[in-house]
């Protein structure tokens, strides 16, 4: 069987579990089918590049699958008739990624700089008092 990662954006008025429901949607599709999913990762509400659909933002979610080309070709299927998903990618992958993607690393990373920052200003010094400055001409 041939490894995938397919992706998927979701609509952006859509709650936290109807885009679980469309992953799990996903799931059922490829298992029915002799597929397996070796990994779901959901990314969250992230902003788009562009508008799509009238949708400034998406739910990305991402499945990583152990599963013949019908399978993939019948995902993409339903994938393309369920309107509330925006968009959708499926790419063949020579090996699957151990661990955290690259998007889930980069989220924990941007979540541990801003728990460090919580309050101050990091590296850089307060601000000093400056005298204020009349502009009434004198």
């Amino acid at each position: 069987m041939a490894l995938y990662e397919h992706v998927f954006l979701a609509r952006q008025d859509l709650a936290q579990a109807q885009v679980d429901a469309l992953a799990e949607n996903a799931t059922k599709i490829i298992n029915d089918n002799n597929g397996r999913v070796v990994k779901t990762e959901s990314w969250g509400l992230r902003s788009l590049a562009y508008k799509i659909a009238k949708n400034r933002k998406a739910h990305y979610v991402m499945l990583e699958i152990d599963a013949p080309g019908e399978v993939v070709a019948e995902l993409e299927r339903q994938t393309q008739i369920n309107e509330d998903v925006i968009r959708y990618m499926t790419v063949k992958v020579e090996a699957l990624e151990e661990g955290p993607s690259v998007m889930m690393r980069k989220s924990d990373r941007d979540r541990e700089r801003r728990s460090d920052r919580e309050g101050g200003r990091g590296d850089r010094p307060e601000r000093s008092e400056r005298p204020r400055r009349d502009f009434d001409g004198e």
